[in-house]
């Protein structure tokens, strides 16, 4: 009772300091100001944020309170910056500059709406406490079919994903594990052309093959329709698990899944979804080619799946991902299994079942390690499908009218599907400076002091913002540079679902390439002529700042704007050199205390430093050792439970430091089962390495970490392409 009655005051005190808040910035908002009294309003609400947003960052029992007054007065200052635009800026008489002022307006608008929804769905994420199968009698625990649909996936990758399944803590009587194979239909083997009927029939006799020594189920259809969502239909009624795990082909999940899972289906029967993280073992193509920081700063996916889930979360929002997620299938059925009217079904059918009146919960603890594209072109052409689709449900489904849905579900899909129409206000924000420096457009009519006190501001409190919720998983200017790389070719595809909101198919994203050697991108031509044009506004802008006095305040400040999308535009170069990549398996830190066996008996303690799939480095603890060709590692299996024996080879030893590298040697099935269990089994080991890299750093050091990595990109691209054309000089020559 008192717990209970403490909870109703701090929920009723949240309130009414949220509501007089409201009150205060709203009147705020109204008042008048000549631009020396917004400049000084606007800075010192920008030092009552930043104070706020670091205050909110300690664990005390007014952080929200401070973290909720910082987003009031962040929204509060690009409420007001909107409201000067539309009234004071807007003004020209000639119709073309007319039509550039409103485009870059309607651009700000859309910025300015996605940010505030962005922080209202973000205000309170939510972090769920630990359930386990522990406290549920075995007995009662639901049935699950575990179902990995696959296409064109290598044998390999799928293999993995099969075994870490099996190898899930579960009771095995209830525990069904199905390879749906999309690649062998009969569609498929019975094709025209003869070799890829050759390649299907070969491909499902293998995989037969394979899923009868693994030991789990093998379901095909006869067509191939509707893509991945019909390949999962086709399954559902093939099988009668209770609940449904879904799993893409390169997701391999940690044996503690279904024991951190389950018990949310437990407890509450109108729960249609858990939930959870896609932890990426290896860096997608801006990480590995421009970065190189895969180890040290949080990926694109931690963005999402640590903040912005967990944000919507809070609101009942959360919705499918496609895989590492359990499903309850009486839910599903009740909408005839997973939806096809767009190509984004994951979002699409979690988006029907909320408006059912379901519940979805997430979990943020990283259980399935999959893989990002390692080729640019395989990166945005799965960017381009996620983008089509959550248009496709913009305009079908109309979340924003949406029955059954409550107005923060509403905000909920609004903010994911609205984040995807980026590319266009991205392109007006690269060209618009150009339509003044080069064609002198009118496009922005405020004087420098006018910038000074709501532009400035606006962006200062939007960087604020940004930081305070999303700091510790993203970077500042990644996101920036993200949508500079992908702009373009999303927008293309995105014209192609406003033509015809059908138009889009499904497209397989590439995985597990090797690039055997480095080379620049084919999609670096369309850079290659934005940095040119960039550069051509930024002579022009020089010209007009030393000819036209009138308009030089102006002028400076555009002449900035053009700058910083010029040293984003280089900074996409480094993007665009695909690096060489031939190791299979990308090795992530582990920090495991294990023991090296030789045969003779003789052992020696180390702690490894990193591992994969294929072999790990360890460092040994006593130096000057003379060690064996062949070994065996001891450690503790989080998925065996217990100590397992891996056969290795010594491929480096250095005795100096007590560095040790080797590979593991697949002896027999057992063995590669444990390598899978010892390696990817444990999502404590995940969940530390998120922990490393998941660090907040200043705007000034972001900016600095891109200005460091910025310059030798246009260096390698010269060379390269010099390279390159000498080469076909020879061979015409030739």
């Amino acid at each position: 009772m008192v717990r209970s009655h403490a909870g109703r005051r701090a929920f009723v005190s949240f309130n009414v300091f949220f509501l007089f808040c409201l009150t205060i910035l709203s009147i705020a908002l109204l008042v008048p100001m000549d631009s020396a009294g917004q400049i000084v309003a606007s800075y010192s609400l920008i030092m009552l944020i930043h104070i706020s947003a670091r205050e909110a960052t300690h664990f005390h029992r007014y952080r929200h309170y401070f973290r909720l007054f910082a987003l009031l007065v962040g929204l509060a200052l690009t409420v007001r910056y909107l409201l000067w635009r539309g009234f004071y800026t807007l003004g020209t008489a000639d119709i073309v500059s007319l039509i550039a002022m409103w485009m870059l307006f309607l651009a700000e608008i859309y910025a300015g709406i996605t940010h505030i929804i962005s922080c209202l769905v973000n205000a309170s994420p939510l972090t769920r406490p630990d359930k386990t199968l522990a406290e549920f009698p075995s007995e009662s625990l639901p049935t699950v079919d575990v179902l990995v649909p696959s296409y064109n996936e290598p044998q390999d990758i799928i293999e993995v994903t099969l075994r870490a399944a099996r190898q899930m803590h579960y009771p095995t009587d209830k525990l069904r594990v199905y390879l749906l194979d999309d690649g062998g239909t009969l569609q498929k083997r019975t094709q025209d052309n003869e070799l890829a009927a050759q390649e299907a029939i070969h491909r499902a006799k293998a995989l037969k093959k394979l899923c009868r020594r693994v030991g789990v189920g093998y379901i095909s259809r006869d067509k191939n329709e509707r893509a991945k969502a019909g390949n999962v239909n086709h399954a559902l009624g093939e099988t009668h698990g209770d609940l449904v795990v879904i799993l893409d082909a390169d997701h391999v999940p940690t044996a503690d899944f279904l024991n951190y899972t389950v018990p949310w289906m437990l407890s509450n029967p109108k729960t249609f979804l858990v939930q959870t993280p896609h932890f990426m073992a290896n860096p997608d193509p801006v990480e590995r080619n421009y970065f190189s920081a895969f180890t040290r700063m949080p990926s694109e996916n931690d963005m999402f799946y640590g903040t912005i889930q967990r944000g919507l979360d809070f609101w009942n929002a959360s919705f499918f991902c496609g895989s590492a997620a359990v499903l309850r299938r009486s839910h599903l059925d009740q909408v005839e299994g997973l939806s096809g009217q767009s190509v984004t079904e994951d979002a699409e059918t979690a988006f029907d079942l909320h408006a059912m009146g379901y519940e979805s919960v997430y979990v943020n603890r990283p259980m399935v390690s999959g893989l990002a594209p390692e080729t640019l072109d395989a990166f945005i052409q799965q960017r381009m499908r996620w983008a089509q689709g959550m248009t496709q449900i913009l305009l079908l489904k109309k979340p924003h009218n949406a029955q059954g849905l409550s107005w923060f579900q509403r905000f909920g899909y609004l903010s994911s599907i609205l984040f995807w129409l980026f590319p266009f206000a991205r392109i007006v924000f690269l060209f618009m400076p150009l339509a003044y420096l080069v064609f002198g457009l009118q496009i922005y009519r405020a004087s420098l002091i006018e910038i000074i006190a709501f532009t400035l501001p606006h962006v200062i409190a939007t960087y604020q913002l940004s930081t305070l919720l999303f700091g510790r998983t993203r970077w500042p200017l990644v996101s920036e540079l993200y949508e500079i790389l992908q702009c373009v070719f999303t927008f293309r595809a995105l014209l192609k679902v406003f033509r015809n909101r059908t138009a889009p198919s499904f497209v397989v994203t590439p995985k597990g390439e090797s690039l055997e050697k480095s080379f620049i991108s084919p999609l670096s031509g369309v850079f290659y002529g934005l940095i040119a044009f960039t550069l051509a506004g930024t002579a022009a802008g020089l010209e007009k700042l030393v000819s036209d006095a009138l308009t030089r305040e102006l002028t400076v400040v555009v002449l900035f704007w053009n700058v910083f999308n010029l040293i984003l535009l280089v900074s996409v170069l480094g993007v665009l050199i695909e690096r060489r990549q031939v190791r299979e398996q990308s090795r992530l830190p582990a920090s495991d205390e294990v023991t090296l066996q030789g045969e003779d008996g003789r052992a020696w303690v180390g702690q490894v430093n990193d591992m994969s799939l294929g072999g790990a480095r360890i460092r040994l603890q006593a130096k000057w050792q003379q060690l064996p060709e062949h070994v065996s590692l001891i450690g503790w299996s989080a998925s065996a439970r217990k100590n397992v024996v891996l056969p290795c080879k010594l491929l480096f030893y250095d005795p100096s430091t007590g560095i040790v590298r080797f590979r593991f040697i697949r002896e027999s099935d057992k063995v590669w089962d444990d390598i899978i269990g010892y390696t990817m089994g444990d999502s404590r080991r995940w969940q530390s390495f998120q922990r490393r890299r998941m660090r907040p750093v200043s705007y000034w050091y972001g900016f600095r970490h891109v200005l460091n990595v910025s310059f030798r990109p246009v260096l390698l691209h010269s060379w390269m392409q010099l390279k390159r054309m000498w080469g076909q000089e020879k061979a015409v020559k030739e």
